[in-house]
């Protein structure tokens, strides 16, 4: 099994979180106890954010038929739109929901990538770096977990929900900063409940123990044995498998009428999910849509996903907000580039790195707010005011307080910012 989870590390950043205790349980009707209700309330506002979900809209959205339509042009396609919260902005319709809670969230019209290729583009979007043959970059995740102080729980603290074929990776941070990797919440979570009785589970245990002692024998005595990477591993496998704050991962026992509210889709349950596991402490948690490609049928295609993805993200929004943790939670939806102004000969759009949109908010961004335009008759690449995917990451790690200029050395001696961007002021509160 599979349980990377955040390590303590001997440095700190500029942001000291101590957690001080463990979580005794999670009940959607009773949010994690007290502890962490009073803790989300008494967060004073202007500090660092401390978690990240981020909602990736895999195959690539078409900004043009969801947050950045130029309808009665020639590359609309007819688009209908409805007015959002933030006066004199509209979206596409099938946005309703998402249109009304725009006053806390801000949304990037000018998105500019390098990168047209999927996998390629969808590893520039998670790491902030384009692909590079000599090493791995550390997904987002991975970066919040090294950066900030473990977060005092027994289950991953970096978590991917329906990841597809490009999951986030530790990259030169190591396999054990690695999302952990789940489906659909409506299933229990795999592989963490034994297969025999516990009597049998300590025999096998105890057993192991043997090998472990036999491998420490001989070995060099300046190495403690009793500290590698493999047994802190089995350690804390074995301290998921009995939490009772798995029950995160659990959206069954969650009330009709709330899982009707995210759509009770498995990316709708996914959400609902992401809620329940920044409750219990998790730093970052990634949900994937995936769909978007639709370089064929485009409108079709669009509308089908629009429509998931409207409930899930709006009431992902307001049930952060409701329980206090909008403030200490970066919210990060969009794909991995846009969709061409110019629709094929399918009546599909293809791949447009060069201005799309995202919406952020939480945890710092500021809310209700616009950056950057498209050309409304698709001839000019350059959007006005560009943030390129390396100056969201910057954003998003100062937001966090990790100082996004720091460089660490990685496995081959060679050094590495954490980020090459620059801050966007303007998203800001």
């Amino acid at each position: 099994m599979n349980t990377p989870l955040c390590q303590s590390h001997d440095h700190w950043t500029r942001r000291t979180l101590v957690r001080g205790a463990s979580i005794a349980g999670v009940s959607w009707l009773t949010p994690l106890g007290d502890l962490l209700a009073v803790e989300a309330k008494e967060a004073p506002s202007g500090k660092p954010a401390r978690s990240v979900i981020l909602l990736w809209l895999g195959g690539a959205a078409s900004q043009l038929d969801t947050f950045d339509p130029h309808p009665t042009t020639k590359i609309g396609g007819g688009v209908k739109t409805i007015p959002t919260a933030i006066k004199g902005v509209e979206f596409a319709s099938g946005l309703e929901q998402t249109a009304s809670v725009m006053q806390d969230v801000s949304l990037i019209r000018s998105m500019v990538s390098k990168e047209g290729d999927h996998e390629r583009a969808f590893y520039n979007i998670k790491t902030g770096y384009r692909p590079d043959p000599t090493l791995i970059h550390p997904s987002i995740g991975a970066i919040v977990c090294h950066e900030l102080p473990a977060a005092k729980i027994e289950i991953p603290t970096h978590v991917s929900i329906l990841p597809n074929q490009w999951p986030a990776r530790g990259g030169f941070f190591g396999a054990q900063f690695d999302a952990f990797q789940m489906y659909d919440p409506k299933f229990p979570v795999p592989d963490v409940k034994a297969r025999v009785d516990d009597k049998r589970m300590e025999r096998r245990l105890e057993s192991l123990n043997v090998v472990e002692r036999a491998f420490a024998q001989g070995r060099a005595s300046d190495i403690d044995q009793t500290k590698t990477l493999h047994q802190i591993s089995m350690q804390r496998a074995r301290s998921m498998m009995t939490s009772e704050q798995l029950n995160a991962f659990n959206v069954s026992d969650v009330p009709a009428v709330e899982l009707a509210a995210y759509g009770d889709t498995p990316f709708g349950r996914s959400c609902l999910a992401a809620v329940r596991l920044i409750q219990a402490g998790v730093r970052c948690v990634e949900v994937t849509l995936n769909g978007w490609d639709t370089h064929a049928n485009n409108f079709e295609g669009q509308a089908t996903q629009v429509k998931i993805l409207d409930a899930a993200y709006a009431s992902l929004i307001r049930d952060l907000k409701r329980l206090s943790l909008l403030d200490s939670t970066i919210v990060i939806c969009g794909g991995e580039f846009g969709r061409t102004p110019k629709i094929n000969n399918v009546g599909g759009r293809d791949h447009w790195p060069h201005a799309f949109s995202m919406l952020v908010a939480g945890g710092g961004f500021a809310g209700g707010r616009v950056i950057g335009a498209t050309d409304p008759e698709g001839v000019k690449k350059e959007p006005e005011k560009p943030v390129f995917v390396e100056d969201l990451h910057a954003t998003v790690q100062d937001l966090l307080g990790i100082d996004y200029s720091k460089e660490v050395m990685t496995p081959i001696g060679r050094p590495m910012a954490l980020s090459k961007g620059e801050v966007v002021e303007a998203l800001k509160v």
